[in-house]
Order: C-alpha cells, then structure tokens, then sequence
C-alpha cells in the first residue's frame, strides 16, 4: 500500500507507523494515495491561531476570540475546547466553563493578510481554488502531478510544512474525490491532520454515523429524520431514493447521493457571492395588498432566476420594502433547508409582506433576496420522480422554456394581471 511520510517526503514502502529516514510517526497510507485529487483544507482554530503566533505568552494558554463578557466566542484553540467551550457559545458561558482562558477582541486585519497568504499558496499548486471562508477552501488537483513534480497527496504534505513554516499556524487537509467526502475526511483528523477517504470506501464508513454528520444536516433535519425512522447514515443509505424524495422532497435526493458518497459538485473557481436578490421600483406608491403580492412574485421569479444560474442556494429569504418617505424596511426568515426556488421565495415572503401591509402602507419598491449561500445541492437534470415535488419540476420546466423560448413564452396570471393594471393606469 502506498505511504508517505508527511515530515520527510520519504515513501514508505513496507507498511508501517514510523518512517525510516525520519522517525516521524507521521505516516499516511491509503491504496488511492497518488490518485486521488480533490482536496478541502480548513486551518485549525484560525483566529486563535493567529493570536498565539503574534503573542507566544499564549501559547500553552486557553485562548477566545470574541467580544467580551456579553458577546460570543468567535473561536477558540484547542485548549479551551477541552473544556467544552466552541464557537458561537456566550461569553459568560464560556468563561464559566474555562475561568482560566485568555479573551482577545478580533483583529480583522491579522487574519485578512493571514488568509490572503493561505490563498495564494492554495494557488501556486492549482488555480482552481474555491474559498469558502477565510480559513477554509477545497482545491482540485487533477492533472497538477507533471506541474507539482508530485502527485496531489505529496503537494498537500508539502504545502502543511509551508504554512506552519512561513505563516506560523497548522492546517488540516481531507483527500478524496469530490467535495463531499474531501470536507468529511477534513473533519477525521484534526488538529494538524490528513486524512485520505476514497468513494469506494465512503458507504461502509459513513453507515454507522449519526444522521447529523454529513455536512449540510442542520440539528433541525437531523431531528425530522429521526422521527421518521432514519437515525443513521446507514438507514438512508438502504432506503429507496423515490421514497427519501417522497418524504423530503429534493432534499430527499441530496440525502440519497450524500450517503452514498456522490457528490457531483466542481471546484468553483468565480467569486463566491454573498447575497442574491433583485428589486422593483414603482412608478406610483402601491398600498393594495393583492398588488404588492403580484409583485412580491415578480422578484421571487428574478431572484430565483439569478440564483440559479450562479448555481447557489440560501437558507435567509429578506422581504426589503421603501416606503413613501423613501425609509427602508427589511424582514428576513431562516428556512431549514436552502433554496433557489421562486415559488418557496414566494411561500415564505407572503406572510412578511402581509404584516407590513395590514395597516394600508403605501410602499414605492420591493425587494426579495437571498443569503447565506451555499453551492445547490443537486443537478436540476436529475429530477427523477415525477409524482413528487411538482411545483419545483414546473417552475424548471418554465425556466427551461424561457431559457430557449424566451420570456414571452411562459406567462403567468400574475404577469397578466399587472399588464392590465399597467394598461388601466396609462
């Protein structure tokens, strides 16, 4: 079985835990070493990293980055995290749980010239990078091997030394196939670690874990599955597709893939937007509800056109609305499962507008948008049951027919609706 020292770059040929040029206990080994390609690197407790670099005096010490006794931890190192503290814990809470820890206000600028480095070393082994934060990126390496003069798994080891030489912070790395598995294997071995999990061995590893560890399970859907009978991975992966799809709608097929291992999604390489949305202006001030409704719609209808040709989803829908006296007002609700989808906009948008116009508010524009996003979950060609989710197959069907067609050629009575009341109007 290939190996490979991560200390030394030795190979070593006889299986073994220690490397015989080094001595380093380092060793990774896995039968796909030097194909596999698709990797997801997360640095280990970034904010807090970068604090104990700059500050040595912190560096046996549990360390928060965050914002004081009423605020939140934005991050912790690995010591206080034995102590049960993590992310997004209250303060108070977190000192109560560790009374020995360091708190360190934020210091944006450190980890913005910090995350720049990182990038541009992710860069110099392959240009196709996709960032997913300032500490976190999944990188493709297909065809890099003659570039790197190294297969990917070695240009990953190469690159852990560089980092924790040149930028002072360690970094954990996931080898796989494709995204999905390269962020769970990421997730294996951490702090400093490196973990290879190839396709062909993802369904057996995956089918004793709880629900909740594939990444994209949020507690909420973790909990809906365990009511339904799927508490494992494991139970969905036996479980029909057309039944998940049943159940959970497209959701259902994303569950279906994940379990097993598929994920189809490449390395994007554009600029990761933050938000989709889009807006009307009115010629006149609009107060009728039924009015603003078919309106509400017209924007859903952009919105989700936007989304989908950027191939993104988001789990906060925003309703922005300008009133008379040109005062923005904003109302925005998180949906459990993310969506690029006009007619679930539109489902969750109606009662945010509905409360903003029970006391006869004239408004002179409307807005719907969406944050919070993440890559779509699933390739809208491969829809396969056309008994569930009907709306969803018709709302692409109509973006399909407008796409070739042009707009004109799937109207809908909302669209005819404002037409005649533009036409009464002029």
């Amino acid at each position: 079985m290939p190996s490979l020292c991560r200390d030394c770059d030795a190979d070593v040929e006889e299986p073994s835990d220690v490397c015989s040029r080094c001595g380093s206990y380092r060793v990774i080994s896995h039968p796909d070493l030097d194909t596999l390609s698709i990797a997801h690197i997360d640095c280990d407790a970034f904010f807090a990293a970068i604090e104990k670099r700059d500050n040595p005096e912190l560096k046996d010490k549990p360390v928060l980055v965050g914002g004081g006794k009423r605020g939140v931890v934005a991050t912790c190192c690995y010591i206080a995290r034995l102590h049960g503290v993590h992310s997004a814990m209250p303060m108070f809470k977190a000192l109560k749980a560790c009374p020995e820890a360091v708190v360190v206000p934020p210091r944006r600028e450190a980890y913005s010239a910090a995350s720049k480095q990182i990038r541009e070393k992710f860069q110099a082994l392959t240009p196709k990078v996709q960032m997913l934060s300032v500490d976190e990126g999944f990188l493709d390496l297909s065809g890099t091997a003659r570039i790197n003069d190294a297969v990917p798994a070695r240009s990953l080891s190469r690159l852990a030394r560089e980092v924790e030489a040149d930028i002072g912070i360690t970094i954990s790395i996931g080898l796989s196939e494709n995204k999905f598995l390269a962020k769970t294997a990421s997730e294996l071995d951490k702090p400093r670690g490196f973990a290879l999990l190839a396709k062909h061995e993802a369904v057996a590893m995956l089918a004793d874990k709880h629900v909740g560890f594939l990444h994209g399970v949020g507690k909420q859907l973790a909990k809906k599955l365990e009511r339904d009978g799927y508490r494992l991975v494991g139970d969905l992966q036996t479980a029909e597709a057309r039944d998940l799809i049943r159940l959970y709608g497209e959701t259902g097929l994303w569950l279906h893939q994940r379990s097993q291992g598929i994920d189809n999604r490449p390395v994007r390489t554009d600029t990761i937007r933050k938000s989709v949305s889009a807006e009307r202006t009115f010629n006149e001030d609009i107060s009728d509800y039924k009015l603003l409704e078919d309106r509400l719609w017209q924007v859903c209808e952009e919105t989700a056109i936007r989304a989908k040709k950027s191939n993104v989803e988001g789990s906060t829908i925003t309703l922005k609305l300008k009133s008379r006296d040109f005062r923005n007002l904003t109302r925005s609700i998180t949906i459990s499962t993310p969506t690029n989808l006009a007619n679930v906009l539109f489902r969750y948008a109606k009662p945010l507008l509905e409360r903003e116009t029970k006391q006869g508010r004239a408004y002179r524009l409307i807005g719907i948008g969406i944050s919070h996003l993440e890559d779509a979950r699933w390739d809208t060609r491969d829809l396969v049951d056309p008994g569930v989710e009907k709306r969803a197959k018709a709302e692409r069907a109509s973006d399909a027919a407008r796409s070739k067609f042009g707009n004109a050629s799937v109207v809908t009575g909302r669209a005819i609706r404002l037409a005649q009341h533009k036409a009464q109007k002029s």
